[in-house]
C-alpha cells in the first residue's frame, strides 16, 4: 500500500491560524489608538476589581494565541532562540500595526505574553520530538 503524505494539512492549518490571528488583532470596527507602557497595569486593575474573567481571558489569551506559532516553527525545525525571537517580532509587528491603524491598545504586556506563548509552543514540540525519538525538523 502506498503511504500518503498529509503534512500539507499542517501548512494549511497554519495559514488559517495566521489569518485568524490577524483578523482578531488587526481587523476591528471600533477605532482605538492607545499605548500602554506600564507592565501588567490592566491585569492589576482586573485583580483589584475582582474581574477574574477578564484577568484570565486576556492573560491566558495572549499566551495561548501564540502557542501554535511557536509549535509550527518548532515543527519546521527552527532553533528555539530564533523561533522565540520570531514570535517576539510577530507580536511587535501586531502591536505596532494596532497603533498605526488605530485598531487597539498596544501593550508591552502583550509582547511578553505572546513571546512566552511562542516559547511554550516551541518547547512542547521539542518535548514531543524527544519523546518520539525524532531529530531535526520537517523539510516540507
Amino acid at each position: 500500500m502506498k503511504k500518503t503524505n498529509y503534512r500539507w494539512i499542517i501548512h494549511v492549518l497554519f495559514a488559517i491560524y495566521m489569518a485568524v490571528l490577524f483578523k482578531l488583532t488587526l481587523v476591528r470596527d471600533i477605532p482605538q489608538r492607545e499605548l500602554n507602557w506600564y507592565l501588567f497595569r490592566e491585569y492589576a486593575r482586573f485583580w483589584q476589581n475582582h474581574s477574574w474573567w477578564h484577568l484570565v481571558y486576556f492573560f491566558a489569551g495572549n499566551i495561548v494565541a501564540f502557542i501554535p506559532f511557536g509549535a509550527y516553527l518548532g515543527y519546521r525545525g527552527m532553533k528555539g532562540v530564533l523561533a522565540v525571537f520570531s514570535g517576539f517580532m510577530l507580536s511587535l509587528f501586531i502591536e505596532t500595526m494596532q497603533y498605526v491603524w488605530s485598531v487597539g491598545v498596544s501593550e508591552l504586556d502583550d509582547l511578553i505574553l505572546n513571546t512566552l506563548g511562542t516559547l511554550i509552543g516551541v518547547a512542547a514540540v521539542a518535548l514531543v520530538k524527544k519523546k518520539l525519538g525524532k531529530k531535526g525538523g520537517q523539510d516540507t
